[in-house]
């Protein structure tokens, strides 16, 4: 069996990682299944497979739909024998539909990562049902209910939690958080990880800093963001100084391994106005950081409120702020919540799992081709 996997996006983020951690653990644990994965030429995903063992070949991305990308697509597929098109995102979706006008291209699974609904559009709708889709493999069980409202055959979708690499953990930083920005030991560490993208709306992360710095007068927390820059950090920065928040907020950019900082965390915060379920997620729950989130998308499926976390509604940073001083107050409740999420962690959520229930969905589908 021969697997391709297509990403067409030019940054790193949780569904890069998913592909990474995929593909490892079917390396591992079924070295006879071959996996190559297809990514943009010279991004960070791509450097990152410079440095892997992973099976990897590149072409141009330039524009959104680049026509280098979807030939080498259908090309790499009749020169290796490809068996089966694992698309990742929307752009490879487009890219794959188009190389199978010219190649008449194997069958496809598709990964729906995110909770965004999809638009009742014709074009949008074509490139969904597309027929030769045969799984869509839903990142949580909200995301798997979304996606019914424009996928028209619901017994193709299916949910199959991503996970965490337990083999992969690590806790080396180039530098350590406190050392660097003079925090010190009795602040405690507010810590947000995700690129600079809307759904993260980190607008509420700096708000929710702002009530507990400038309105509750508490300068014993310190936030930091750890995530890809875009067009809309400028307007976030701005934002930073107007509220006269400088000495109380970093961002730190992209970060290599940024998993890695979450021990030097104190609570791990997540402001996302639309998710499926963030890697950052189960990433905290095995390094032991409490989390402190929105109720979005599928992030209920992974953390119950009161249970194993804190959850508020959305564009609600006063609630978040409430969370974050309840819970600092109380260290049996984080203990309490590292325990459950350590447990859930490892009966639910590890790409072990992930993987061989993945890979059970390849061989149905070949079986029945």
């Amino acid at each position: 069996m021969h697997i391709l996997h297509l990403s067409a996006v030019t940054n790193w983020g949780g569904g890069e990682n998913h592909i990474e951690n995929l593909c490892y653990e079917l390396k591992e644990s079924n070295p006879d299944i071959k996996n190559t994965i297809l990514c943009a030429r010279n991004t960070p995903f791509h450097k990152r497979l410079e440095k892997s063992s992973l099976n990897y070949t590149t072409a141009p991305l330039k524009i959104k739909i680049d026509p280098r990308y979807f030939f080498k697509i259908g090309a790499f597929c009749k020169k290796e024998k490809v068996d089966l098109i694992h698309i990742h995102e929307p752009s490879a979706l487009m890219s794959a539909i188009l190389a199978d006008k010219f190649y008449n291209l194997p069958p496809f699974v598709f990964s729906k990562k995110t909770s965004f609904p999809i638009k009742q559009r014709k074009k949008t709708l074509y490139k969904y049902n597309y027929p030769k889709i045969q799984k869509y493999l839903c990142v949580s069980d909200e995301s798997r209910k979304v996606a019914e409202k424009g996928i028209r055959n619901h017994d193709k979708l299916i949910t199959i939690y991503h996970g965490t690499n337990l083999k992969t953990k690590g806790t080396d930083t180039p530098f350590k958080l406190r050392n660097t920005y003079n925090i010190p030991s009795d602040k405690k560490i507010i810590g947000h990880i995700g690129n600079h993208i809307k759904a993260k709306h980190l607008e509420t992360f700096i708000e929710v800093a702002n009530i507990i710095i400038h309105k509750e007068k508490r300068t014993d927390f310190f936030f930091i963001q750890i995530g890809t820059f875009s067009e809309r950090t400028e307007a976030l920065l701005d934002r930073v100084k107007e509220l006269n928040l400088e000495d109380h907020i970093k961002f730190l950019g992209y970060t290599p391994n940024a998993s890695n900082f979450l021990p030097q965390f104190d609570f791990s915060m997540i402001t996302s106005q639309s998710e499926g379920i963030p890697q950052v997620i189960y990433e905290s729950m095995y390094h032991k950081v409490p989390v402190i989130s929105t109720n979005v998308g599928g992030i209920p499926e992974a953390i119950e409120h009161n249970v194993n976390g804190l959850l508020s509604p959305k564009h609600n940073p006063a609630a978040l702020a409430d969370h974050v001083k309840s819970l600092a107050s109380d260290e049996q409740l984080q203990k309490t919540f590292i325990e459950i999420s350590y447990e859930k962690l490892l009966q639910n959520f590890t790409t072990e799992t992930m993987a061989q229930k993945t890979l059970d969905i390849y061989k149905t589908i070949l079986n029945h081709a």
